[in-house]
């Protein structure tokens, strides 16, 4: 089977600003994207995430960390504070070697982000 670079992406909400909501959240999101994508982490090339202006209280990348992606480059980032956006979104875009197409993983409130892709989820 042929692997090629592939760019995944994949959002979810938080509740509260606050470092255990934000931790436990990133890694909901990163292992299902994982499993739906069939990847290891040896499969990811980098993953950038972001959050929106009202999330600082911990950095997603800490929650990829904790879950054995030790060697992979990561980047946490401030989203644009666009009036009307859904608040309280992690994103992640995540680059990976992978033998299939990309499934997206968009969780919780942050499904409104992406109804284009309700069948997939």
């Amino acid at each position: 089977m042929t692997t090629r670079l592939i760019a995944l992406r994949g959002a979810t909400t938080v509740n509260d600003n606050d470092a255990d909501a934000i931790l436990a959240a990133t890694d909901e999101l990163m292992r299902e994207i994982l499993s739906r994508n069939a990847l290891a982490a040896e499969d990811l090339v980098s993953c950038i995430f972001t959050l929106t202006p009202d999330l600082d209280a911990q950095f997603p990348a800490v929650a990829a960390r904790k879950m054995g992606l030790s060697s992979v480059p990561l980047l946490c980032a401030r989203e644009i504070p666009v009036p009307g956006a859904l608040p309280k979104v992690i994103r992640v875009l995540i680059h990976a070697y992978a033998p299939g197409p990309a499934e997206h993983v968009y969780l919780h409130e942050a499904r409104k982000l992406r109804l284009d892709l309700q069948g997939a989820q």
